[in-house]
C-alpha cells in the first residue's frame, strides 16, 4: 500500500467523522515517510489527549506500519473555532 496525504485525509474523515483535516508530508523529499496531521472531530469531545491520539492511531494502524514519523494534533470543533478566532 502506498500511503499518501490524500489517503490519510480520507481515512480520518471517514473513520472519525472529522470536520477538518490537514495532512502534510514532512519527509525531506516528500517520500511519504513522515506526516504531520491536524484532525478536528466531534468524536474527541470529553476525551483526554491520549485517548484522542489512540483513536487516530487505531484508525491509521495499517498506514502507520509504513510511516517512520507521525505528528498529530487533535481538536474538538469548539477548540478549533476558538483557536482560529484569536
Amino acid at each position: 500500500m502506498s500511503v499518501t496525504a490524500d489517503h490519510i485525509r480520507d481515512r480520518l474523515i471517514k473513520e472519525l467523522a472529522a470536520v477538518h483535516v490537514e495532512v502534510e508530508d514532512t519527509s525531506a523529499n516528500r517520500c511519504a515517510a513522515s506526516f504531520k496531521v491536524l484532525v478536528v472531530s466531534p468524536q474527541f469531545e470529553n476525551k483526554p489527549l491520549l485517548q484522542r491520539h489512540r483513536m487516530v492511531n487505531t484508525c491509521l494502524a495499517e498506514e502507520l506500519k509504513e510511516i517512520h514519523a507521525f505528528e498529530q494534533k487533535t481538536l474538538t470543533p469548539e477548540q478549533w473555532k476558538k483557536q482560529n478566532s484569536q
